[in-house]
């Protein structure tokens, strides 16, 4: 398990990890023993752990899925840790690894197109909110969107709960233009716990 290996490379015992990142010594117990499944995990527990052991949410889910061969978490959850992962390590940092490690093309060469579309979106929202040009490595992603509106989970929950047209409406209203060029429907991006 990554989160055994991590332990051990920092050489910190999962006492530590509990008391350190303020996740309960079973949790922490289950994840280690393979008892509980990291991709299941909610994103405030990956991100608490994540940040003890001094690595990315990205890296753990990406190392367990190696281990696991091409599992393929949920979008909300990808966009949730995607967001964390920003928060974490700052617009420039994320933006420098992001481009280092090719996730982008990574994402798409292995058709998932709406994790591609929506790192691809975050590189070019964060680099007009820098004044950063964006990348050209990806204009040829940059030409792809998706066949229709992805609307977050909320607002479907909230549209399928009330059946009021306006609630698409207005989130596509909100919608910012790096993501809704994809056919994204995302309008926040950096109020994450």
């Amino acid at each position: 398990m990554i989160i055994n290996d991590l332990l051990e490379k920092e050489n910190m015992s999962r006492y530590r990890l509990s008391k350190e990142s303020g996740v309960a010594m079973t949790t922490i117990t289950d994840i280690c023993s393979g008892k509980a499944d990291i991709d299941k995990c909610a994103a405030g527990t990956l991100h608490k752990i994540a940040k003890v052991l001094r690595v990315s949410v990205d890296s753990i889910l990406e190392n367990n899925a190696a281990e696991k061969s091409d599992y393929r978490c949920s979008f909300e959850t990808f966009k949730s840790n995607t967001c964390h992962h920003v928060k974490d390590m700052g617009d420039l940092d994320f933006i420098i690894e992001t481009l280092e490690t090719d996730a982008v093309r990574k994402l798409y060469e292995r058709s998932w197109y709406r994790e591609a579309l929506y790192l691809l979106a975050m590189l070019d929202y964060l680099s007009r909110m820098n004044g950063i040009p964006i990348c050209t490595n990806y204009n040829d992603i940059r030409s792809q969107k998706l066949e229709k509106p992805y609307f977050p989970a909320g607002v479907v929950v909230s549209y399928a709960a009330t059946g009021d047209e306006s609630i698409k409406e207005k989130a596509l209203a909100d919608a910012i233009p790096e993501f809704i060029r994809f056919n994204i429907v995302e309008s926040e991006v950096r109020n994450v716990c």
